[in-house]
């Protein structure tokens, strides 16, 4: 995969790259998530390396591990993530793919939200009721079991 702009957010990288120890820092991932990300096809195109071997990560992978973050952050699955990197490494005329990739895994995570806003509204009215009640000075058995 081959980006050409820059990413205002890593505007400061030096030209040669970050090691992989500074891009974890960067990215808030350990060095073993990164390693992971590239061993499991995670990422479109491996870092480049130095002469020497040692990965030099730029804005266009920073800028990746952070989606890659998020999307498993929203309960992507890695194997989804790495469909949706074969559709990327495949280049031009699958983007209606990736969209339906990306539709799909939207719907899933807005019914995680809806579950979890209902959630929340049980523990929204639990708390008003323990409120009220310790207010009033009659808490005393709010879900004591019989003895």
């Amino acid at each position: 995969m081959s980006v050409t702009h820059r990413s205002p957010r890593f505007a400061d990288l030096p030209d040669e790259g970050l090691s992989i120890a500074e891009a974890a820092r960067r990215s808030g991932v350990s060095v073993d998530t990164l390693r992971y990300y590239e061993r499991t096809g995670m990422m479109p195109s491996p870092p480049a390396r130095t002469s020497g071997g040692t990965r030099r990560y730029h804005a266009a992978e920073l800028d990746w591990i952070r989606t890659c973050t998020r999307l498993r952050a929203t309960g992507m699955s890695t194997e989804r993530i790495r469909r949706y990197v074969e559709l990327v490494r495949e280049g031009e005329g699958n983007e209606a793919q990736r969209l339906e990739l990306l539709e799909t895994h939207r719907a899933e995570v807005v019914a995680q939200l809806e579950s979890i806003t209902e959630n929340l509204r049980l523990i929204d009215h639990k708390i008003d009721v323990y409120r009220e009640r310790v207010a009033r000075g009659d808490a005393d058995g709010l879900w004591s079991t019989p003895r």
